[in-house]
């Protein structure tokens, strides 16, 4: 079964939304570290991430103390929108504003639904991170750009989402790191891996030797930041030895030396004849280079899913 459409992909270059993508990102980390602080710990911090809407994205009900607590950045109507289990409900206008400015506002909509905002006051994964109340810079918010970048996420999602049916073993959702501010999705090959070496900004040791304790196989797609243009990523942790030599698709995807992972440039998908089968070609490629070179059990696999139609086997038969 051919993945759905949904329409064209959208242009979106990284430079003229620069500035509104980084405050995004900042503003992102703030809701995250909320989701972080009352969560229960899972597995490789998959409790600290955000969610694909049709609206925007969200954090899903977060056990604050006395009541769960839902917030949601809705992109349609440029407002970030604070929701409690009993009905209450907050929010403020998504605009060109300072980092401190809405972490005042996240603050003052969670209180106001009866929440607990305390959270790490700094930024992760970013060099030289500024505390978030000292941020007092006016950010840019470009709406229509953020709109575009929305519908990109919609689309990525949805081919992640189809990619992870093809797997029988462990699988991370299709979630959104605001670290490192990019939709990821992982397989897991159900072997430990060595304790990985940590060193990434700003982000404790301990944190990222849980998230690589298994090996992986992952992919995701980042707007921008740190390559200059959106791009789609795979990499394997451990790293095979043979890894970076296995043929990978489409042709324009390419293995890059200094981030240790294939590349496949968003611009290449979005003006594919079929930009969908065309990121699921990198995506089924790369899986397949990291589990042949890192002899992965194979068995696990199955048929891609399809609605309202169970497979029965490993083969989907």
């Amino acid at each position: 079964m051919k993945a759905r459409t949904h329409g064209a992909w959208p242009d979106i270059p990284y430079e003229p939304w620069r500035e509104t993508c980084e405050a995004l990102h900042l503003w992102c980390q703030i809701v995250g570290k909320y989701r972080l602080k009352h969560s229960y710990w899972l597995n490789h911090s998959w409790h600290a991430t955000l969610y694909v809407t049709s609206r925007g994205l969200t954090t899903g009900p977060i056990p604050d103390p006395d009541m769960p607590i839902t917030v949601n950045f809705d992109f349609c109507d440029d407002r970030v929108v604070v929701e409690a289990a009993g009905g209450q409900i907050a929010g403020f206008a998504l605009a060109p504003m300072s980092v401190a400015e809405f972490r005042e506002l996240f603050g003052a909509a969670v209180e106001e639904v009866g929440g607990n905002c305390d959270i790490h006051g700094r930024p992760n994964e970013l060099p030289d991170p500024v505390p978030f109340l000292q941020d007092s810079a006016m950010r840019a918010y470009d709406a229509e750009a953020v709109r575009r970048f929305h519908q990109v996420l919609l689309r990525v999602h949805d081919v992640f989402d189809r990619f992870r049916t093809g797997f029988h073993g462990k699988v991370s959702p299709a979630h959104l790191f605001w670290g490192s501010f990019d939709l990821a999705v992982t397989r897991f090959s159900g072997r430990a891996a060595p304790p990985h070496p940590g060193g990434i900004p700003y982000l404790p040791d301990e944190i990222t030797r849980e998230a690589y304790s298994h090996e992986v196989s992952s992919a995701g797609f980042w707007p921008g930041q740190g390559y200059g243009e959106p791009m789609f990523y795979s990499y394997a942790y451990p790293v095979p030895k043979a890894f970076s030599a296995q043929p990978v698709q489409p042709k324009s995807a390419f293995w890059h030396d200094g981030l240790g992972e294939f590349l496949l440039p968003y611009e290449t998908v979005r003006t594919a004849d079929d930009p969908a089968e065309t990121l699921m070609s990198f995506l089924h490629s790369t899986y397949e280079a990291a589990a042949k070179s890192g002899a992965w059990d194979r068995s696990m696999e199955r048929a891609i899913g399809a609605p309202g139609r169970p497979p029965i086997g490993n083969d989907g038969s």
